[in-house]
């Protein structure tokens, strides 16, 4: 009996040796073809839509896609500054337009401006540390690379958020981050907020920020709020207190669903409710259609999210992949009536994981601003089509196959 014992976790022993062999060969083997994709990549080209102002209630959205224009009226903002500023981001290189983000603060600071500035150390590990050495008269929350404490996980996440809050007056947050390649090589989608949603924001940074002050680091007054909104909320996903309410803002939309529901995401890879939700709402009619790359900046995740792909298509989904460029938006529309832009992607890490904030609107010229935005990124899309899917190379179906054990973890 002890002998079959032993063969049996000898057995057991190399299956799941071998099996993780597999699948660090089939890694290696993407990040060999991503390497080699990157050093011969093209200037990006794709189609954009010029920022446009529309009333939401007592507020008012200006949705960007095109980087230099989002970089351009953030910079100006935080240079007429005249009381505080609160930053918040996750990349931010040290490249020009990084640099023209720090100058800005700085000099902010020095005219007298109160200057509160967040950045994620896990994301800037490749940036210069000198870069993010600031002077006395700013305040810095460095969102720590490995979090203190055994409180998992509460303790854990990444600060994947990304804001700009100056003088209670004018908002920004959505997907870009800070630098030269996002001004013009992605297409993402960021909005600005003015009127009474400010607040909002501005809350949610305070909120941050006092969730980690103490003798280093001064708590922020914390006021309530002016007004109810009836158009506009704000959504932050905060692990320190084990709320993820952007996961929940999602899945109420899609059930709501009957008519159609536009997607554009950087990472699909959805959790068993979010699929179902997908797939229950192209069963019932419902015209589901999601933007993707058709290829990102993260090899392994597009080869994790073709997992899904078969899924959908059965159901009636639309995949549409993005050419010439990196769409990094998490952005959402739905019947002419509701609309998101965020920092959350569709996977476990923004959902579940992360510190994210999304902006949810019940507003239907902003809805039509956005679906017009979707039709224009839609022109730069090729359609994969079910029949296209079931003729991919037998050795494609194998390695998404022995990659599906890691999907849980993104």
């Amino acid at each position: 009996m002890w002998l079959r014992r032993i063969r049996v976790r000898t057995i057991l022993r190399r299956t799941v040796g071998a099996a993780a062999a597999v699948q660090g060969a089939t890694l290696l083997a993407l990040l060999a073809v991503d390497y080699r994709r990157k050093r011969h990549r093209k200037p990006a080209v794709f189609p954009r839509v010029p920022p446009r102002s529309v009333t939401a209630g007592s507020s008012e959205v200006t949705v960007y896609t095109y980087g230099e224009d989002l970089y351009r009226d953030m910079l100006d903002a935080i240079r007429q500054a005249r009381s505080r500023i609160f930053f918040e981001t996750f990349i931010w290189k040290s490249d020009a337009v990084g640099q023209a983000f720090k100058d800005a603060l700085v000099e902010a600071a020095d005219r007298g401006v109160k200057v509160y500035v967040v950045f994620d150390q896990f994301a800037n590990l490749v940036v210069p540390r000198s870069f993010f050495q600031f002077p006395a008269n700013i305040a810095v929350r460095r969102h720590p690379l490995i979090a203190s404490g055994f409180r998992f996980p509460r303790n854990s996440g990444r600060d994947h958020r990304k804001v700009l809050v100056v003088d209670d007056v004018v908002a920004f947050l959505g997907g870009y981050n800070i630098g030269s390649l996002y001004a013009t090589d992605w297409r993402d989608t960021h909005a600005r907020l003015t009127g009474d949603i400010v607040w909002d924001v501005q809350n949610a940074f305070i909120d941050y920020w006092n969730l980690f002050s103490g003798r280093r680091r001064a708590a922020l007054p914390d006021f309530g709020g002016r007004t109810w909104h009836s158009e506009i909320r704000i959504h932050r996903n905060t692990p320190r207190n084990m709320v993820y309410p952007i996961r929940g803002m999602y899945l109420d939309a899609i059930d709501r669903a009957s008519h159609h529901v536009y997607l554009t995401h950087a990472y699909l890879i959805p959790d068993e409710d979010m699929l179902s939700a997908l797939v229950r709402a192209a069963r019932r009619g419902v015209d589901v259609r999601i933007i993707v790359p058709a290829e990102s900046n993260h090899i392994v995740a597009d080869w994790l999210s073709r997992g899904y792909y078969g899924h959908l298509l059965r159901a009636g989904v639309r995949l549409l992949l993005f050419q010439g460029a990196m769409v990094h938006a998490k952005t959402a529309t739905i019947d002419g009536q509701w609309s998101t832009i965020g920092t959350a992607n569709i996977d476990r890490l923004s959902l579940n994981g992360n510190y994210e904030i999304n902006m949810e609107v019940f507003n239907a010229d902003v809805a039509r601003q956005m679906e017009h935005i979707f039709a224009v990124d839609s022109s730069n899309t090729i359609e994969l089509t079910w029949p296209d899917w079931q003729r991919r190379h037998a050795m494609v179906k194998f390695s998404e196959t022995v990659l599906t054990p890691l999907r849980p973890l993104l």
